[in-house]
């Protein structure tokens, strides 16, 4: 594994946030390395994995693209929620990475889901691979990117906090022993549109930002906790360090759009001489590089 200073992740982190806090137009993409992970057409790139049921069986039709949108709707399940949670996971890994996803909460949340997933949702990161995820696994082992909205007004709800179902983090110098640890955001209202960041460097430091702010920071993401059932446990290995993993956008019972996910990916080929060569590259893979 890789060590890092504070000082250099800080120094990296502050130069990443000033040259990527905004996502480019497609033209730009082929220069700056932006990639949009959403094509607004379908999610043939992407498999779901719901609670109660087999790997790619997307029930309901959970998950759905209408209007350049992915929605997470409801309107098809039988029954009450049946705690149902599911997730939609991107088919590639990564583990250096600046990601931005824009989200809105729309609608009422589906009978006999819990009251916490009220205008709740998130995308997970770091994630274990969705064809591990057995059939009655709640959660993904992963880190979880939480969005909330306001209930109340006057009352703080915070979003772009981390949780971690079957993982820990490092705040403030030791793990922290809290599923969720708040965000330092502003509470969002209604069904407007929010943008969310995350800077991900690989086991190391990780920063949400909501609206171009940063919120939220952290390091070592690694295997361990609770909350996550169901799992095979060969796959939770508690202390392993999490280097890289899959992302997915999480459905808990109230739906959500999305319409935006983007992600810059931060490692690659680091020499100049290299034709695949990109100065925005954190991360080196030597084995990338084509000459």
């Amino acid at each position: 594994m890789r060590k890092y200073s504070t000082l250099v992740l800080c120094c990296l982190l502050g130069l990443l946030f000033t040259q990527c806090s905004t996502v480019k137009s497609v033209s730009q993409q082929e220069d700056d390395g932006w990639v949009d992970m959403f094509n607004g057409k379908d999610i043939e790139d992407w498999t779901a994995k719901i609670h109660h049921y087999e790997t790619g069986d997307n029930y309901g039709d959970t998950f759905r693209v209408e209007d350049g949108i992915i929605k997470v709707r409801y309107d098809k399940y039988e029954g009450d929620f049946n705690e149902r949670y599911g997730h939609l996971f991107y088919n590639t890994p990564y583990s250096y990475y600046h990601l931005v996803i824009e989200y809105r909460f729309v609608g009422e949340l589906h009978p006999g889901a819990p009251g916490y997933t009220i205008k709740n949702s998130g995308v997970m990161f770091h994630s274990q691979d969705p064809k591990t995820i057995l059939k009655e696994q709640d959660w993904p082992i992963s880190v979880e990117m939480q969005f909330l909205a306001g209930l109340e007004e006057g009352k703080s709800r915070p979003t772009g906090n981390m949780c971690s179902p079957g993982t820990d983090v490092v705040y403030e110098g030791k793990i922290d022993p809290r599923h969720c640890i708040n965000s330092t955001s502003n509470t969002y209202y209604g069904d407007q549109w929010v943008r969310a960041e995350a800077i991900v460097l690989g086991s190391s430091l990780v920063t949400h930002i909501v609206n171009g702010e940063k919120v939220l920071e952290y390091s070592n993401p690694q295997i361990g906790g609770g909350v996550a059932n169901g799992y095979d446990p060969a796959i939770k290995i508690d202390g392993k360090l999490l280097e890289e993993g899959f992302i997915g956008l999480q459905s808990e019972g109230q739906p959500i759009d999305f319409r935006k996910v983007s992600i810059k990916n931060l490692k690659g080929c680091m020499d100049p001489k290299a034709k695949n060569y990109k100065s925005y590259y954190l991360e080196p893979d030597p084995e990338s590089c084509k000459y």
